[in-house]
């Protein structure tokens, strides 16, 4: 092992699933290292230390990136909210396609590749819901890599209403959290938003960037190209926002979500957008014994993990023509793309749901071989 006392002359070459920079150390190893750039020539001291991989911070820029920029918010990098302020926004939609494409290829080991990343271009007050951390004596956002709480009185990434909002926030006595949501209606319940026309009540799960969240739904119905009489089958349809969204060009539209708050809410919504022809069940995705044999399209959205086996062995034994897999994980997301045997990618594409921070949304149209 090296001495952590010691620095360490480093260039960053690219970026991990974090976002932190990766370099190599003179002994070969990889370096992961928080708010590194590409391109970056470092000085390091080593924090942790693994067989083959260690983490760094940065001692000294000997060179600077040519895509490294001075931080816009005071609590960066302290707030664990953002990953690249310091870099170019142009830079981190790189960043996050190149992240998609290298987990396509070296973990679904897939010929494939994303050649577009959508972007509503928007990198501040886009966000339209906060999760707020307390104490009992701060109230804000966790630190990088911890549970420390730093207190934050405004947020670049906020919608405006919200950031007003936090302003005459009480400080809550214990620990807990606070969740602050806003919609076109503002913060006043029930909560409102609107999609190309369709008018969403907002309970449980929603897209927290609307603006995002309308480029990747409609990427989804191109992928799905509904036929007016053909049957949609939407896995993990939450409030059914992109089962309302994909499946008004359907013949049938079916929901399927296992929260049954979010399954009242998404038959409202069908209701108050006079989409009759869709259904919602309450039923988790693993017990649900479909009778439907070669719908036109399945589309799944599911949670970070992915698709479980049950989950997979349903959407197979469906048989559809098409599947629309949307995901918020490319290492998952590359995973169970190689284990929807069967089927060929025809079209895939990132999106840029959460500006500013590592995290990157997928969305892949495959059709039946």
């Amino acid at each position: 092992m090296m001495e952590k006392t010691a620095t360490y002359e480093v260039e960053i070459t690219g970026y991990g699933a974090g976002g932190e920079g990766v370099g190599r150390l003179p002994d070969g190893r990889a370096v992961f290292v928080p708010r590194a750039a590409r391109g970056d020539v470092l000085a390091l001291r080593l924090r942790e230390e693994k067989a083959r991989s260690a983490r760094g911070e940065i001692d000294r820029i000997l060179a600077p990136s040519p895509w490294r920029i001075e931080g816009d918010c005071p609590l960066y990098p302290r707030c664990g909210g953002c990953d690249f302020r310091h870099i170019t926004y142009e830079e981190e939609l790189q960043a996050k396609l190149k992240r998609v494409n290298d987990a396509l290829a070296r973990i679904g080991g897939l010929p494939a590749v994303a050649d577009e990343i959508l972007t509503t271009g928007q990198t501040a007050g886009y966000r339209n819901k906060a999760v707020l951390h307390t104490d009992g004596i701060s109230r804000g956002f966790y630190a990088a890599q911890s549970r420390v709480v730093i207190p934050v009185d405004r947020c670049l990434l906020l919608k405006e209403d919200i950031n007003s909002a936090l302003k005459d926030l009480p400080q809550p006595p214990r620990k807990g959290e606070i969740t602050l949501r806003s919609g076109r209606n503002g913060l006043h319940p029930p909560l409102e938003e609107e999609l190309d026309g369709l008018v969403f009540r907002i309970s449980g799960f929603f897209q927290v960037n609307t603006g995002a969240a309308l480029l990747l739904y409609q990427k989804a119905r191109e992928y799905a190209a509904m036929p007016g009489d053909g049957t949609l089958i939407d896995l993990y349809c939450g409030v059914g926002s992109l089962t309302l969204f994909v499946g008004r060009d359907a013949g049938r539209g079916i929901g399927v979500e296992q929260n049954p708050g979010a399954v009242v809410a998404a038959r409202e919504n069908a209701r108050r957008n006079g989409l009759s022809h869709i259904e919602f069940y309450a039923i988790n995705v693993e017990k649900w014994e479909s009778t439907i044999k070669e719908p036109h399209c399945v589309v799944v959205d599911p949670p970070r993990k992915g698709l479980s086996p049950g989950a997979l062995r349903l959407v197979l034994s469906m048989s559809p023509k098409r599947i629309v897999y949307v995901s918020c994980d490319p290492a998952t997301f590359a995973r169970d793309l190689r284990l929807l045997t069967g089927y060929e990618i025809k079209a895939l594409c990132a999106v840029d749901m959460f500006p500013r921070t590592a995290n990157v949304e997928c969305c892949c149209l495959l059709v039946k071989k």
